[in-house]
C-alpha cells in the first residue's frame, strides 16, 4: 500500500519574483506535482511568479484546480469538493503535492476551502507562509501600517461597504474592485488619508494617493490603506 502523499498550500508573494520565500522555491524544485488555481494553470498570476524564479516548473506535473468565481454558494462548495478530491488523488497515489498561491495562504485564500476538506478527509497539510499583499502593499507606497499600540482592521470590503471605518487605527480594504464607487464614498466620509495599489509589485502596478485619485474601474488586485490624519 502507497504511503499517502503530504500536500503544501505555498504562498508566492503578491507579485515581484524576488519576493518569493527561499522555502517555496525549495518545494517546487523537491517536488513533482505543481497545483494551481485556474482552468489553465500556465496562465495562473501564481504559477508566472513561481515560473520567473523556478523555471524548471515547466518540468513538473501540472494540476490546474478549476473553481469559478459565482455567486452560488452551492456551486461553489461543489467545485472545492471536487478540487478537493482531484488533489487527494495524487496524495493516494503517494505524490507530494505542492499548491501556488498568490499572496500568503493564510489569508482570503480559495486553499483554505480545499484544506478543510483535506484534513477532514484525513490527509496531513502544511502551510508555508508568504508575503502578503497587505505588507508588500505597504512597503511600496512606504507606510507603516501600524505603530505603537494602533490597531490594523483588515476589512474585505466587498462584502463590507457598511462599514462605517470608525475604529480607530488602520484599515486594509480588500477586494474591494467590484464595489469600487461605493467604497470611495465611504473613504471620503471616514476622513482618513486614504491611498491604493493597483497590481503591488507587478509589471503594471499603479498608485493613487487619495480616494478622489481611485478610478471607479479599478482591478481585481487593488488593495486600499486607510490611516487616520
Amino acid at each position: 500500500m502507497n504511503r499517502r502523499g503530504m500536500i503544501y498550500g505555498v504562498g508566492v508573494g503578491p507579485g515581484d519574483p524576488e519576493l518569493m520565500t527561499l522555502k517555496a522555491v525549495r518545494l517546487i524544485r523537491e517536488n513533482d506535482v505543481i497545483a494551481v488555481a485556474g482552468k489553465d494553470a500556465k496562465e495562473a498570476v501564481a504559477y508566472r511568479i513561481a515560473a520567473a524564479v523556478v523555471p524548471e516548473i515547466e518540468e513538473k506535473e501540472l494540476v490546474p484546480v478549476y473553481m469559478p468565481m459565482v455567486k452560488d454558494r452551492e456551486q461553489i462548495a461543489l467545485d472545492h469538493q471536487k478540487g478537493a478530491k482531484l488533489l487527494e488523488s495524487y496524495l493516494d497515489a503517494g505524490k507530494n503535492v505542492v499548491y501556488i498561491t498568490l499572496g500568503d495562504p493564510t489569508v482570503y485564500c480559495t486553499f483554505t476551502y480545499l484544506q478543510e476538506i483535506m484534513e477532514k478527509d484525513g490527509y496531513e497539510v502544511e502551510l508555508v507562509s508568504g508575503i502578503s499583499s497587505i505588507c508588500a502593499a505597504a512597503a511600496r507606497m512606504s507606510i507603516p501600517l501600524v505603530k505603537w499600540n494602533e490597531q490594523l482592521h483588515v476589512v474585505p470590503a466587498v462584502h463590507d461597504t457598511d462599514n462605517a471605518l470608525k475604529e480607530p487605527g488602520t484599515y486594509v480594504l480588500m477586494k474591494s474592485a467590484s464595489r469600487m464607487k461605493q467604497v470611495k464614498e465611504l473613504l471620503k466620509k471616514s476622513g482618513k488619508d486614504v491611498c491604493m495599489i493597483e497590481n503591488c509589485s507587478m509589471e503594471n502596478e499603479k498608485i493613487y494617493r487619495s480616494a478622489e485619485e481611485i478610478p471607479d474601474d479599478a482591478g481585481y488586485f487593488s488593495l486600499i490603506i486607510a490611516k487616520e490624519s
